[in-house]
């Protein structure tokens, strides 16, 4: 997953956040960045068609950003799921966040196997507890 990945599952959890455009501000606290950062971003991804932005009230994604965007959450859910399932780590969100960036599409089919991965993933995923709703019930349950 790459950095415009990273940004699109930012837009797409903000929208869930705020229902309705992603504002610069949730944005750069989702990623821990400048909002200078995501407005430079923004732009970029806005010349690629993936996020439309409207000044002041924020970036929505297009189609394209939209599957986009939940392809990069579902490899960051297969992330976060082998972390915790398989190999059991507890700061896994922590985790998760540094593998994301460099876990490729072949890498995440290939744990996707070795996982218990719900068919609604990733459409579970909370984005305010920033990981799936059912991983926080199976990791209290446990």
């Amino acid at each position: 997953m790459n950095t415009a990945d990273q940004y699109l599952k930012a837009i797409y959890l903000a929208q869930r956040i705020e229902e309705g455009p992603a504002s610069t501000g949730t944005l750069a606290d989702l990623l821990e960045v400048s909002p200078a950062s995501v407005n430079e971003m923004i732009g970029k991804l806005e010349d690629r068609g993936l996020v439309e932005h409207e000044k002041y009230k924020g970036a929505s994604l297009t189609n394209e950003g939209l599957e986009r965007a939940h392809d990069a959450l579902q490899t960051y859910c297969i992330i976060e799921r082998f972390l915790t399932n398989v190999l059991e780590v507890e700061e896994f969100r922590e985790e998760a966040r540094t593998l994301e960036s460099v876990i490729d599409d072949t890498v995440a089919d290939r744990l996707d196997t070795i996982i218990d991965r719900p068919e609604e993933c990733p459409d579970c995923f909370d984005p305010e507890a920033d990981c799936c709703e059912r991983l926080e019930a199976e990791t209290r349950a446990n």
